[in-house]
């Protein structure tokens, strides 16, 4: 691509004013970096990915309200984790944390165990207890 048609399209980035770097030919021939904005086809990507992480978001929500889930799942989808990586940063097996996502299990958790979870999304233990309802 040539530096001159680098895409400068907006993007859901650019209200913060983030640049892309991008790689684009000059008027001599040779690859040099050029800013860029955004590029639609990207832009319409990552607006779906925001849309379904937003889902996501609510719908661990609502099984927290409905009591079908425990918070921790709800601050997992919030920090855009997956099981397997809250597991790492607690340091438990993704069977052991996804047991904690039962409610039932999750109100008998030590304050130690809960603390791991409140320091891995920097919360308290009582916003991780408290914070949905």
């Amino acid at each position: 691509m040539k530096k001159d048609k680098v895409p400068q399209d907006k993007s859901n980035l650019a209200s913060a004013n983030f640049k892309e770097l991008c790689y684009a030919v000059d008027e001599n021939g040779d690859y040099v970096t050029e800013n860029s904005s955004g590029w639609e086809p990207k832009t319409i990507a990552l607006s779906n990915a925001i849309q379904e992480i937003n889902q996501r978001i609510e719908a661990a929500k609502s099984r927290v309200l409905d009591g079908t889930s425990s918070p921790i799942e709800y601050f997992m989808e919030l920090n855009k984790m997956d099981l397997g990586i809250l597991s790492s940063y607690v340091g438990m097996f993704q069977w052991r944390v996804k047991r904690h996502f039962k409610p039932k299990v999750f109100k008998k958790l030590s304050d130690k165990v809960l603390q791991k979870y409140a320091n891995t999304f920097d919360i308290t233990i009582d916003e991780l207890k408290n914070s949905i309802q």
